[in-house]
């Protein structure tokens, strides 16, 4: 079985991770710096290195469960996870095993996001996917992906897929924190059922509090515990906004095809000082862990500064009062 005692723990907020630079949005032709971005993180104090996972999109991009076993080999404590996963694009009992095989590699270090995607298309048509069955076939996948990855032989029929599958080993002794990621009241009622974080992106901090309510209701309907709320974000630190601003267009229009217009207002363009002052906006809004994806040319040197962020913000939270964040 899987060593579990590096776990990450869940509920000693605020928890903060990166994503791991694995798309080129920018175009720079370059190698992506995975290894030394992983490295970087874990050195500079980070609690969680992330990346993203798209078959395809606009642009060039890694393989996400690749990158992270990259990451597991050159660190030693940081929790890996994929935000997210696009679990129905995939059978799940060869998902499971990828999984498996990381949190093995790892130590028991991984931590699981799923979302349902549909952004974009095309990667489902490519994987044989109907996008229109993307919602129900992760709840499929949902059902069963525990059962595998803690090695339960699995015989299920779901609305979407049918699973056969015997004990596969390595298991995991349990399974890994899941977050469920999604804004809308489908992904709320998603989390409630499965999640032990909700991870949603594009919120305001009023709309995380009205929405993190609403899920400890919907989780209470469930007779679960309340999952906990992340929050993925889009960064670039800088003095200069014009400076952020830009490199912040860049990114956007380069992975996602949209201006920055369309989504400013929930992206963090600002000073040191300026973007502590809005984490403690999603502190109070009930924000416990933070994941941020770097936007620019520079994700390493952005490392660096949101590790400044990350200092000034955990120390003005000791002198509110909040409770200190248990190191593990």
């Amino acid at each position: 079985m899987t060593d579990t005692t590096q776990r990450p723990r869940l509920g000693t907020a605020p928890r903060i991770g990166v994503l791991l630079p694995s798309f080129d949005a920018v175009g720079t032709g370059k190698p992506l710096p995975i290894v030394g971005g992983a490295r970087l993180a874990e050195e500079l104090g980070f609690d969680g290195a992330w990346v993203g996972d798209h078959l395809a999109c606009p642009a060039p991009g890694l393989d996400a469960p690749s990158c992270l076993s990259a990451a597991a080999a050159v660190t030693e404590r940081i929790s890996l996870g994929i935000s997210v996963m696009l679990l129905g694009l995939r059978q799940p009992a060869w998902a499971a095993k990828i999984l498996a095989t990381i949190d093995h590699l790892s130590g028991g270090r991984l931590v699981l996001g799923v979302g349902v995607g549909g952004e974009f298309p095309v990667e489902f048509e490519a994987a044989g996917v109907p996008v229109r069955q993307r919602g129900a076939r992760l709840d499929d996948a949902l059902h069963v992906i525990g059962d595998l990855l803690t090695g339960q032989p699995v015989d299920y029929a779901g609305r979407t897929m049918t699973v056969s599958s015997p004990s596969l080993q390595p298991a995991m002794a349990a399974p890994p924190p899941i977050y469920v990621g999604g804004r809308g009241e489908v992904a709320l009622s998603r989390a409630a059922r499965h999640g032990d974080m909700w991870l949603p992106m594009w919120l305001t901090p009023e709309r995380v509090a009205e929405r993190s309510e609403m899920l400890a209701e919907l989780a209470e309907r469930e007779g679960r515990p309340a999952p906990g709320t992340a929050l993925l974000i889009g960064v670039h630190i800088d003095d200069d906004r014009a400076r952020a601003r830009a490199e912040a267009e860049l990114h956007i229009r380069g992975q996602y095809r949209m201006g920055l217009d369309k989504i400013e207002r929930w992206t963090l363009l600002d000073s040191v000082d300026g973007a502590v002052e809005r984490l403690e906006a999603y502190w109070e809004a009930g924000v416990q862990e933070f994941l941020f994806m770097t936007l620019g040319r520079e994700p390493l040197t952005q490392y660096e500064r949101l590790a400044e962020v990350r200092q000034r913000f955990e120390t003005a939270l000791a002198r509110s009062g909040a409770p200190a964040k248990a190191r593990g």
